[in-house]
């Protein structure tokens, strides 16, 4: 996303890839490329990310961002629910991703418990991640409860995507994995949309929102919204890398498209090196030293 082309590039016949400079290799994506993005209606894409080797591919692929998610409670640490993920727990995972990229921004989660008692744990709690982490923004759920810790962290000089809708944090709250933005709750997601903007966000994730509504919003907003379950007229997209990779058994939400079964390939490839073994074909001689 580093250079944004015009529409006369972007209609020529041969259209340079606008997220790749051709002089001097891949370029940082910036969270004022977001806006470049937004301005110039060019999809933002992203994905979840928790290890070195999804983030090299994922980043050169040209994923716009990479967000470490606390949905790594349930894909990497086992977790039922979000809930339990630590800042401790996130860091490691944060410091990996970061340091395997060249070009894709890092988005950090900041997870439950880490900033709702005020602006100054919610700073304490984005300094860790851009210091120990070498993050390049974070991610705290919430509108109008959040706004003041948005601001303090924006004021440090630290970018925040704001995430409204469906915040898994706040499950138990909710009720369960319920759309948000319904009826007359709509009009509360574009006051928490709106307090978000205002509050100093760089983009805003809009999870499990009618698509009519998260529309509404997105015309509305200044800034990108990225949408989770919000339907096509959003700014951008993110899905969790294991969902969109058939990784996960289960339940796959409606709004998820898989676009790969690696859980069906890695167990094919189990079961036929547990066979081969088994069996005395593997290793062979090639695979031996003399």
């Amino acid at each position: 996303m580093p250079e944004i082309p015009t529409p006369d590039a972007a209609n020529a016949v041969e259209v340079q890839n606008p997220y790749v400079s051709a002089t001097a290799g891949p370029k940082r994506v910036r969270t004022r490329h977001f806006q470049n993005a937004k301005q110039q209606g060019i999809p933002i894409t992203g994905l979840t990310s928790y290890d070195m080797l999804t983030a090299q591919i994922f980043d050169q692929a040209g994923i716009d961002f990479l967000l470490v998610g606390d949905s790594a409670g349930n894909n990497v640490f086992g977790y039922e629910t979000t809930l339990p993920v630590t800042v401790d727990e996130l860091i490691p995972l944060t410091r990996a991703v970061a340091r395997a990229v060249t070009r894709a921004l890092v988005v950090a989660d900041m997870p439950f418990g880490s900033y709702e008692t005020g602006p100054s744990e919610a700073l304490h709690t984005a300094v860790r991640f851009m210091k120990e982490a070498q993050a390049h923004a974070v991610k705290l759920e919430g509108g109008v409860r959040s706004r003041k810790q948005i601001s303090r962290i924006v004021s440090a000089g630290i970018p925040v995507m704001g995430h409204i809708g469906f915040t898994p944090q706040s499950e138990h709250g909710l009720g369960g994995h319920m759309i948000q933005g319904r009826g007359a709750g709509a009009e509360q997601l574009i006051t928490d949309a709106l307090a978000v903007q205002d509050a100093g966000a760089f983009a805003v994730v809009l999870e499990m929102v009618p698509s009519g509504v998260a529309a509404e919003v997105t015309e509305r907003l200044e800034i990108p919204t990225i949408g989770v379950g919000a339907g096509p007229g959003v700014d951008g997209q993110l899905m969790v890398w294991t969902d969109f990779a058939g990784m996960t058994g289960g339940r796959v939400p409606r709004f998820v498209r898989q676009y790969a079964n690696l859980r069906s390939v890695l167990t094919d490839a189990v079961h036929s090196f547990k066979n081969d073994v088994d069996s005395g074909a593997y290793p062979g001689p090639e695979h031996s030293y003399e």
